[in-house]
């Protein structure tokens, strides 16, 4: 395409935006095209980031647990993942998952991530255990765990359904569910990637069933790997359409893929080019969802603080005891203070405000740091 092309049809797009409408497959695979000016994308992604989201760079203070490693698939994509009778293979006992709880408590975490291994051996009621036993113990604690994958091997288990697996869940203690396990929705890359664990319409299916039972929920997308552009936009537009039905997503997490001891070690991991353009297509993309974050662990902080500036507004947050993408090769820190963060945020111009899981302000006492309540939900 000539270069005035280009500018004219990226002129249609940003009139688009402008004026508030939906765009097209066909735009979002257009904006993946190296000839059309990053910097103009991310231009444009601020835009609408500043519409629903303000000036603010929000973070929160959590921890990560992941109870077992040992995993019944063998996804083609992760290194985290080991066999039962591996010497890395891991299975946590009750008193190390209370110890991470009072860790998070000591440190003034707000929220927990619980994911791991589906283990053969280990039944349901181990899963709920967890949930159960955390809420129990440390009940201000938000607990967010499984992914759709991890719900879907849960009916497996039990025989029974989306619904009664989630609300039995949410009544352990479950708080809201992550996005992993999305990676990439179209069959021609999945089946790639992980073809025997739980399909598209099932990942969509549980996160339906999440929503509709009052379980907010977060959705992800891994890139960088054996898809192609289109693969992507057909992804957030499936993402978009669910939440057009149900509007249960509260945020969106792009996953840049980590190859390092993987089975797909052969490929290069995503440029930080790449990372601010995927980020900047799925702001303008998903134009229902209010939150986009640039998970700094994947991304790396510089190209995650720099992620503010091309439609990002989160930045996560402190992630204590992340284990999935640094097996993965990721090089960032395994902890962020509260203070560094802070500071990542107000260096590229956004103000710093902690969030909790699901949105609220939080509010801190002022000689006690681990002392706090969520108040209202934030807004612009």
């Amino acid at each position: 395409m000539p270069a005035p092309d280009y500018a004219a049809r990226f002129r249609e797009i940003r009139d688009k935006v402008e004026s508030e409408e939906r765009l097209s497959l066909d735009d979002g695979i257009f904006l993946y095209d190296p000839a059309v000016p990053l910097q103009e994308v991310g231009q444009l992604a601020n835009l609408v980031r500043e519409r629903k989201n303000g000036n603010v760079g929000y973070f929160n203070i959590n921890t990560h647990l992941n109870p077992t490693n040992v995993c019944v698939y063998r996804c083609r994509f992760c290194a985290f993942r080991s066999d039962l009778r591996d010497p890395k293979g891991y299975v946590m006992s009750d008193e190390q998952i209370v110890e991470r709880g009072r860790e998070a408590t000591e440190n003034g975490c707000t929220e927990m991530h619980i994911v791991g291994g589906l283990h053969h051996k280990m039944p349901y009621e181990w899963y709920r255990g967890i949930i159960e036993l955390l809420n129990k113990t440390y009940p201000q604690i938000h607990l967010k765990a499984w992914t759709a994958v991890e719900i879907n091997w849960f009916e497996f288990q039990t025989k029974k359904s989306k619904q009664w697996v989630l609300q039995d869940m949410r009544d352990a203690g479950l708080g809201s569910m992550p996005g992993g396990g999305a990676e990439i929705f179209h069959p021609e890359v999945r089946d790639q990637l992980c073809e025997h664990k739980a399909n598209t319409h099932e990942w969509l299916q549980i996160h339906q069933t999440a929503h509709e039972i009052g379980l907010r929920t977060n959705c992800t997308m891994l890139y960088g790997h054996v898809e192609q552009a289109y693969h992507r936009i057909d992804h957030l537009i499936r993402l978009r359409e669910l939440q057009d039905r149900t509007g249960g997503f509260q945020v969106f997490i792009p996953l840049a893929f980590h190859p390092e001891n993987t089975k797909l070690d052969n490929i290069k991991k995503p440029s930080a080019l790449m990372d601010l353009r995927t980020m900047a297509i799925s702001r303008l993309m998903l134009d229902n969802v209010q939150h986009i974050k640039a998970y700094w662990i994947m991304l790396g902080i510089e190209t995650a603080q720099t992620a503010l500036a091309y439609g990002a507004d989160d930045i996560d947050g402190t992630v204590r005891h992340e284990l999935i993408y640094h097996d993965a090769g990721a090089t960032t820190p395994e902890c962020l203070s509260v203070d560094h963060i802070k500071q990542l945020i107000a260096e590229a111009g956004r103000d710093p405000v902690e969030r909790d899981t699901v949105y609220n302000h939080v509010h801190r006492e002022p000689h006690d740091f681990t002392k706090w309540t969520s108040g209202a939900p934030v807004s612009v």
